[in-house]
């Protein structure tokens, strides 16, 4: 019997995923645990596997597309079974052809069309000079020109963008024929100059020529220019992209964000972590951090605490996330329980989480359950930053380099290793006072050799 697989739900804040990629085809014989294909949610790339054992039959869904949750992507079957019926889910927006390499049709090859060659053309279809000029769209990604096919063809051959063109056709406005001609002759086009090569490459990439700024002799249009124009085109974002700048923005927007700095004398800590590395006993900078982090936790139960605005919420847990940069973004793994673990396990854990984010093999529920977070860029040569809370959360801390820095100790200036941090809180539910005494008990227990000495 034919079965349907849907795209699994793969975490609680996934709505929608994209299948990013099929790793079989239909009329492939599927064993369970194969893997059919992967999805990209909002924090990774995840494969799916084969519950269902028998042939592909059908694939519903391309890769590509955003779609929801438990859609059905696919049919699994005997070889030569009825394919069931699948309810349609709304079809991906076409992509545009390519279009052939070419030089403007009706213009010689060395010049820009302009508004006589326009005008030429009208002569040949009898169409009259209009009297109006069609009107500029403000945005080009919220104008649909729903053009004709004539409009679209000289559209292309004029290098013009049709989302910036109002039509004038039917009660739909339509873009025909004539608004684009309208518009060539209308518009700061008519100077322009463009090198064949040039003209050639811009078709195929679909400028719009009025935009183009020639550098060329007597302003023609270059190919270093249209290269220009090239690199400054829109690039989409990705769905990981899209969700942190929803997220991060709804941060900033809804929590009353602010900031306390502290600046940490690394000096005993490296030393003594240099001490543990020679006897084989290897702990990042960042588990010194973790560790002192989570046990100040316990003693601050409103800095490990979120709030809806109405009430607040105290976490009994302390799961602390670890921000990791990956190449689409950043995401954050979270370790549970992390006051209770020896140094040794964080250490391991918080290695394993980042191996698996720059994989993209997170699952949803690595990244689930934080109640605060540390971003640390202390590798990449920062002397202080601030970070943006995450929802749901009270705070967050930012970690700095650890800079040899000139200090007063013992009323003499010294050479010491400085570290900055910054803790980002939410006033509604943590004061001024409490972020200082918070930020200020982490840089104790970093300074505290003592300290170090019981928890190893």
């Amino acid at each position: 019997m034919a079965t349907k697989v849907p795209i699994p739900k793969l975490g609680q804040s996934e709505e929608t995923v994209v299948i990013d990629s099929w790793r079989v085809k239909e009329g492939d014989k599927i064993n369970k645990g194969d893997v059919l294909f992967e999805v990209e949610t909002d924090k990774a790339v995840l494969e799916v596997e084969s519950q269902f054992e028998g042939t592909l039959l059908k694939i519903f869904i391309p890769a590509g597309k955003e779609v929801p949750v438990m859609s059905i992507a696919a049919v699994i079957g005997e070889e030569g079974e009825a394919i069931p019926e699948v309810e349609a889910v709304p079809a991906p927006a076409p992509k545009a052809e390519a279009a052939p390499k070419a030089v403007a049709p009706a213009i010689n090859a060395t010049k820009q069309p302009t508004p006589g060659a326009a005008s030429a053309q009208k002569k040949e279809t009898g169409t009259e000079p209009a009297k109006s000029t069609p009107s500029v769209a403000a945005s080009p990604a919220v104008h649909k020109p729903n053009p004709s096919p004539r409009a679209r063809k000289f559209a292309e051959n004029y290098l013009v963008d049709l989302n910036r063109i109002t039509g004038s056709g039917g009660d739909v406005g339509r873009v025909t024929e004539k608004d684009v001609k309208d518009f060539v002759e209308s518009s700061v086009y008519a100077g322009k100059k463009i090198t064949p090569t040039a003209f050639n490459l811009a078709k195929d990439e679909k400028l719009h020529l009025p935009d183009i700024e020639g550098t060329g002799e007597g302003g023609r249009v270059t190919l270093a220019d249209i290269r220009d124009a090239i690199t400054e085109k829109p690039l989409a974002m990705s769905t990981m992209r899209k969700i942190i700048a929803q997220r991060l923005s709804q941060s900033k927007q809804t929590i009353p964000h602010f900031y306390v700095t502290v600046s940490v004398d690394m000096t005993d800590v490296m030393a003594y972590r240099k001490e543990l590395k020679d006897a084989g006993i290897n702990l990042s900078v960042n588990v010194f951090v973790l560790k002192a982090v989570a046990k100040t936790l316990k003693e601050f139960p409103f800095v490990n605490a979120s709030t809806d605005g109405s009430s607040i919420r105290r976490k009994s847990k302390v799961n602390v996330g670890v921000a990791v940069s990956i190449e689409n973004g950043l995401v954050v793994p979270v370790v549970k329980n992390a006051d209770r673990k020896a140094m040794d396990e964080l250490h391991a854990e918080v290695a394993e989480m980042a191996a698996k984010a720059r994989d993209g093999k997170l699952a949803p529920t690595d990244m689930q359950g934080g109640t605060f977070t540390i971003s640390n860029m202390g590798m990449l040569g920062v002397e202080n930053f601030g970070a943006i809370i995450n929802p749901g959360e009270s705070a967050i801390l930012a970690v700095a380099s650890t800079i040899p820095t000139a200090v007063v100790k013992d009323n003499a200036i010294v050479i010491r290793d400085v570290m900055k941090m910054t803790l980002s809180a939410d006033h509604r539910v943590v004061d001024g006072a409490m972020a200082a005494e918070f930020i200020n008990a982490v840089k104790n227990k970093l300074e505290d050799v003592d300290f170090w000495e019981k928890e190893i």
